[in-house]
């Protein structure tokens, strides 16, 4: 099966414009708490507690309550798309069956890795093989991860190349998201570069005074700071809109590998 037409990119960002116009919950406020309690998790991380065990548990937790407010925002945008009230709590929906979208996480990573392990390419196609994978689970908790896999090949036959251009027109975003950390690591090389000219080898003090330095005058926790905020901000304007334009695509592939599994097999997958 492949999805022979090619969806209409254009259509669908206006469609999804329109939706999120129409939310009871705000597009920017939503995601403004999901990546909030997603960096306050982060953090909560980064702060080590006890023993290296225990740290590992940490760590690991929180990795799994950050998949899981994912997955939440997720059923956000799908019941944006269904027309459906979606209330802030939504974006704990997933918990009910985070083990579940925690497995099927980790399997798809797992495969993309083996994958990438043989080439880039293949690694660079199974990310797209393997793209709809929770939206099929997060649509019928039900099935099992490794069916919402096979749905996600079915579905994404033919289709993944429409996918790599549509991420191509967010990379605008994605790069004014990250502006401040690239403003601030190109400074770092540019002092540590110094360091390179003055020394004939590499000074590890020197280098963790100056990875720690003040940038234009601004601390470095500032900037720290600064990314966060921004990438935040950046991101309220352009991640709900991104999500719901690729459950579009997912919808319509949907449809098509649906009709074309029944035209097989005589049957709904």
């Amino acid at each position: 099966m492949s999805v022979v037409e090619r969806i209409d990119r254009k259509a669908c960002k206006a469609q999804a414009r329109e939706l999120l116009d129409t939310a009871q919950v705000s597009p920017q406020k939503m995601t403004a708490l999901w990546l909030v309690a997603t960096a306050v998790l982060s953090l909560i991380g980064d702060v080590k507690i006890g023993s290296n065990a225990f740290y590992v548990f940490q760590w690991v937790l929180i990795m799994m309550l950050s998949l899981t407010l994912r997955a939440g925002f997720v059923l956000y945008c799908m019941a944006i798309r269904r027309g459906e009230r979606a209330e802030y709590l939504t974006l704990f929906d997933g918990f009910s069956f985070a083990w579940k979208i925690i497995l099927l996480t980790l399997v798809t990573y797992a495969f993309i890795i083996l994958w990438g392990m043989l080439f880039v390419v293949p690694g660079f196609i199974a990310f797209y093989r393997y793209r709809f994978a929770l939206y099929n689970l997060l649509e019928n908790p039900d099935i099992g991860i490794f069916q919402a896999i096979r749905m996600s090949k079915r579905q994404t036959s033919g289709l993944k190349g429409q996918l790599f251009v549509l991420d191509l027109t967010y990379v605008g975003w994605a790069i004014l998201a990250v502006l401040p950390r690239m403003v601030y690591q190109q400074a770092i090389q540019i002092q540590l570069f110094s360091i390179v000219g003055t020394n004939a080898y590499w000074n590890p003090w020197e280098v963790a005074q100056y990875v720690n330095a003040d940038v234009f005058g601004i601390p470095a926790m500032a900037w720290q700071f600064l990314q966060l905020v921004w990438g935040i901000v950046v991101a309220m304007f352009y991640i709900a809109h991104y999500q719901c334009v690729d459950l579009a695509y997912f919808e319509t592939a949907k449809g098509v590998s649906a009709a074309a599994y029944a035209d097989s097999y005589g049957e709904e997958p």
